[in-house]
């Protein structure tokens, strides 16, 4: 016995171990009386209590054989629904993203469709640029090709020939008809069949040359009278009516000009004068202001920098307000004698109608042609084609079959080829109608021209 524990009495674990013992020995015989009172139907001390306890431990053994079932399949429940709950999300993102990708596509491809769209008319623009280029060209080329041709056939030109011949055979009516020089009565004629002349196509330059001085000279016989169709008295007063015929007819200047002129007779005058003033003056020729502008402004240069004196040199008029070199050599060649070429609208149109040169800008127009006269014929020659222009070979129809240079035109058949026809276009005096000047040259008059009416009389 160990030193400081309890003491024990000998005798306790042995009666606890014979109670256990008899106890043991006593089971048998209890459950054997239990079953047998249970079939009786007697009642036995201690078995209620005894299957209660039974009971007890059956539910107990339930209860713990159910419990660690319960918590496995929670257990295996948990993953299931974490896995479900990433599945979830997992499509939430998926959509997300194709809804993303989508509208970036469809973005995307709007744009594409734009950039195509945009590129598709640009293609369009060249293409129907470059077929018009193709048109203009082949359309060149047809008219180049169709003086040779009328020349290599002879029964065209016979019927050529007999067109421009036929005014000759049937007299005008005589209040058309012109009391004009001998020459100047060949409004409508034509030369004889046996002149005919057609430029080849490939027509050297003497041939050229020659050509056009024949023209010249054939327009000379038509138009002996030809003047310029602005009225003036002096350098000044053509400079201003020539800034002022930009954009509308010579009638309409002369009818304009006696009432600014009568106002404002100087350069003086005219740069001291209101614009207001001057503007409801020049309101019936068209961009009115513009032109006010320019005629108060030239005249102030006039006035401070040549004493009030127009300047005869072309490179001191051009720095005039509105005068540049058209301006300058109808004033050089009509005020002071000086040759020049006047490239208008009706010039540029024949001379190119006639094959002279295929230039389009004046300044070269100019050049090429002055290439083909002597100086001394610039000025006259540049009333011939403009007069001819105004009154035969219109713009848009031309009287061919009343061109007394028919033989010589490489355009002929353009226009009206009928000589009835054809004489219902002439206009002015050609037509034994007023011509545009108001005041013109006593040879205009006795060759049968008549004076314009002044403004607001018809």
């Amino acid at each position: 016995m160990t030193k400081g524990s309890p003491s024990k009495r000998p005798d306790e674990r042995p009666a606890a171990r014979s109670d256990d013992a008899a106890e043991e020995k006593s089971a048998p015989r209890k459950r054997a009386a239990a079953a047998k009172a249970e079939a009786s139907g007697e009642h036995v001390p201690g078995g209620e209590e005894s299957a209660g306890k039974k009971a007890a431990g059956k539910k107990a053994a339930s209860a713990r054989k159910a419990s660690p079932a319960g918590t496995t399949s929670a257990r295996k429940a948990a993953p299931a629904k974490k896995a479900a709950a990433a599945k979830k999300t997992a499509d939430k993102k998926a959509a997300a993203a194709k809804k993303t990708a989508d509208k970036k596509a469809a973005a995307a491809k709007k744009t594409a469709d734009k950039k195509a769209a945009a590129a598709k008319k640009t293609a369009d623009k060249k293409a129907a640029a470059a077929k018009k280029t193709a048109d203009k060209k082949t359309a060149a080329a047809k008219k180049a090709t169709a003086p040779a041709k009328r020349a290599a056939t002879p029964a065209r030109k016979t019927a050529a020939a007999k067109k421009a011949t036929a005014p000759v055979k049937k007299a005008p009516a005589p209040r058309k008809q012109l009391v004009a020089p001998k020459k100047a009565t060949a409004a409508v004629r034509a030369a004889p069949a046996k002149t005919v002349v057609r430029p080849a196509r490939d027509e050297s330059r003497t041939a050229l040359v020659r050509r056009a001085r024949r023209i010249n000279r054939e327009l000379a016989e038509v138009y002996p009278y030809a003047h310029p169709e602005l009225d003036f008295e002096n350098p000044f007063q053509l400079v201003v009516a020539t800034v002022l015929s930009a954009q509308t007819t010579d009638l309409r200047v002369n009818q304009t000009t006696p009432a600014l002129f009568a106002k404002y007779p100087t350069p003086e005058d005219l740069a001291a004068a209101n614009p207001e003033e001057v503007e409801e003056i020049l309101r019936p020729t068209g961009f009115f202001r513009a032109k006010t502008k320019s005629v108060i402004g030239l005249s102030k240069a006039l006035a401070e920098d040549f004493g009030g004196e127009v300047p005869g040199r072309l490179e001191d008029l051009v720095k005039l307000p509105g005068v540049g070199r058209k301006t300058a050599f109808v004033v050089l060649g009509n005020a002071f004698g000086r040759p020049g070429i006047t490239v208008d609208t009706h010039f540029q149109r024949l001379v190119r109608r006639w094959q002279w040169t295929a230039e389009t800008d004046p300044d070269k127009i100019e050049a090429a042609v002055g290439a083909l006269f002597p100086k001394s014929d610039w000025t006259d020659l540049s009333h011939h084609v403009i007069w001819h222009g105004r009154r035969i070979c219109h713009a848009r129809k031309p009287a061919c079959g009343a061109c007394p240079i028919a033989p010589l035109c490489p355009a002929y058949g353009e226009g009206e080829t009928d000589p009835e026809k054809a004489r219902k276009l002439l206009k002015y005096e050609k037509a034994g109608l007023p011509g545009q000047r108001l005041k013109p040259p006593q040879a205009y008059v006795d060759a049968g021209g008549r004076p314009a009416p002044p403004l607001g009389a018809g």
